[in-house]
Formats: structure tokens, sequence, C-alpha cells
């Protein structure tokens, strides 16, 4: 089946993210974080963990110049060779390959090979007491997850529930060491409606694209397993902070199934003891989100029609786009990104 993938539907390119609270924005038509709560920075490794204030938070997103069309995206395969650790930690799984599959098109089946373009987001902040003291089971289950963003809606599922792990059509998507959210804390289905312009916008190209076999949905609806990360993990975790003290946890959330535009999505924290006080804990947190190639290579065919200028994939996914609207993730990722990590450093504080 032929997929239609108008711009409009690029506002949805922002929504498949594990369901943690925003709150401001950052681009010019939003409002901006006070400077010294979020602090942007070339390297969050590279900045001494001591140096932190209380209550900051250092963020990179990887983009040197952020109202350039695509800055802060990387090929997959690209970020395999220059972030090897970063790419290891926030793959869906070990050895994740982009996807192989069949789709039919006018009765022809054919193979396909998709290749991703992946958004990455890093934040450090000090949590002032020790890393023992941080109980990683209080986050780990589908109530935190509730209590954090009302524009997302969540119910518990089980692992028979899982798309990839009973629909041969998603079998490409399945774990190939064990079925998705075997184990985990929570297994999570979510369902995020589009805000503000953007369901005018879908409705939009929709109309443009009539007679299209899928049409582009008002909402995201994406699957997830929360879990904490085993000792197993640590050697690998440590690699990826460059944080010389043991890694006393992590909490780690994976999408691994999108109903459209995302392949997969995930939040990954690790805790560690501040290095020569460890009455303090360092936390590092990052975001990932991979998005299909191809949606991005639709700008000219919707740059000829005027009322979608603005819903070009890449304005909207970097929050560049006047149909970006919000406190919640259709701001576009650098915001949902940079909020998420904020909020996520106020739950822990007050726990």
């Amino acid at each position: 089946m032929r997929q239609q993938l108008p711009a409009a539907l690029a506002a949805a390119l922002t929504v498949a993210l594990p369901a943690i609270p925003v709150c401001a924005q950052t681009p010019a038509a939003n409002t901006a974080p006070a400077p010294e709560r979020v602090k942007d920075v070339t390297s969050v490794t590279a900045v001494d963990p001591a140096a932190i204030k209380p209550g900051q938070i250092l963020f990179t997103d990887h983009r040197e110049n952020p109202s350039a069309p695509e800055n802060g995206l990387i090929p997959y395969l690209d970020w395999l060779k220059v972030r090897p650790a970063e790419a290891t930690a926030l793959a869906p799984y070990p050895g994740y390959k982009e996807p192989d599959y069949t789709v039919t098109v006018n009765g022809v089946t054919k193979p396909r090979h998709e290749t991703l373009k992946v958004y990455v987001a890093e934040g450090r902040f000090v949590v002032p007491r020790p890393a023992e003291a941080i109980d990683l089971q209080a986050f780990a289950n589908l109530a935190f997850v509730q209590k954090m963003d009302p524009a997302i809606k969540h119910r518990a599922i089980s692992a028979a529930d899982v798309t990839p792990n009973k629909d041969p059509a998603a079998a490409f998507a399945k774990r190939p060491d064990r079925p998705w959210c075997e184990g985990a804390g929570a297994c999570i289905e979510s369902r995020y409606d589009l805000e503000g312009k953007l369901p005018l916008g879908v409705k939009l190209a929709n109309k443009l694209e009539e007679g299209s076999a899928k049409k582009i949905a008002e909402f995201v609806s994406f699957q997830s397993e929360l879990r904490i990360l085993g000792p197993d993990q640590a050697a690998a975790l440590k690699a990826l902070t460059k944080i010389d003290t043991s890694v006393t946890g992590g909490l780690e959330q994976t999408i691994f199934w999108v109903n459209q535009i995302l392949r997969f999505g995930k939040f990954l924290a690790v805790f560690q003891p501040m290095p020569n006080d460890p009455t303090k804990t360092v936390v590092t947190t990052y975001m990932a989100l991979a998005i299909k190639g191809d949606v991005l290579d639709r700008k000219a065919e919707y740059a000829r029609v005027p009322v979608l200028k603005n819903l070009l994939p890449a304005q909207v996914l970097m929050g560049n786009s006047s149909f970006n609207t919000g406190n919640s993730i259709s701001a576009g990722l650098p915001v949902y990104a940079r909020n998420r990590i904020a909020a996520f450093a106020d739950a822990l504080t007050k726990r």
C-alpha cells in the first residue's frame, strides 16, 4: 500500500516521544525558558558537573544553526559511526538496523528499505541527595507517566497487546531477543491529539490527497515500555555519560511502535554520584527520535501549495513554523525535549 505523507503530518513527527511533561517554548514565536534554568551548551559532557548551579539544567541537541531546516537531525547510519556510544544506548535494542519490509503499490508487492534520521537531545542536572536515596521504582510505572502531561492519554497494555509482538505485518519492529514489554515496569499505549491549527492542516492535506488509500490521522498513538536498567548496562552507560563514578541506576522508556511517521523513540536517564561529593547525584538524560527519511523529502511537493508552506516537515518538526502551538508536543521537538527534561528534573527534586 502506498503511504501518503503530506507536510501537514509533520506536526505528528513531534509527538511520538515518551510521555514526560512539557512547559514552555523556545522558537521566536514562543516563550523561552529562563536562561539560568536551562542553559544551552555545545556538549554537556565537557562541563564539570560541579559547575552546574542548583536547579540548573545543561542542554544540547546538536543544533549549531537552529533556524536551518533539518539542523540537528543526523542520518541513522552516520549516527552509528559519529556517536557510537550514544547510538548503542539510544537505539531500540542492540544491533538495531533500519527497517526492511514489503509494500504493495497498485497490487504489486515490492521490498523496501527505509532510511531514518535521528534527533537527539541531551540534558544534565544535579539532585541534592545521594544516588542510593533515589527510588527509581517510583518513576517506572504508569501512574507516574499519567501525571506528566494532560495532553497525552495513556493506558496500560499487556505484552500480548503489543503490535509488533502479534502482527506479522509489523515483524520488522520485533525485538530479536525477547518480546517487547516482557519484564517491563510498565507497558503503555499512548495517544496525543494534535493541537491548535494542526488538525485543520491535516484535514486540508487529506483533502488534497483525496483518493489516497491511507489518510492522515489527527492524532498519534504509540506503544512503549518503561523499565529500570540493570547492572549489566552500567559499563555502557558510564561510557556514554563520561562521568567517572559508578552508575547506580538507569531509567528507560522505549517507543517501539507508532501509528505514523516515526519508527522509534527513547528517553533515558542515568544516575551517578557526583565526583568527589557522594551526597549529590548527577543525572544525565537523553531523548532520541527516529523519523522516516521520506517524510523530510517532500519539501517541494507542498511548498507549491500556499496554505501548506508553513507546514513543511522540517519547519514543524524543529519548531520553526507558525503552526507550532501550545505548551505541549505540538510546539516542536526542541521545545518538547527541553521541557521534558526540565519536568523530569522537577519530579526528581520533589521526591
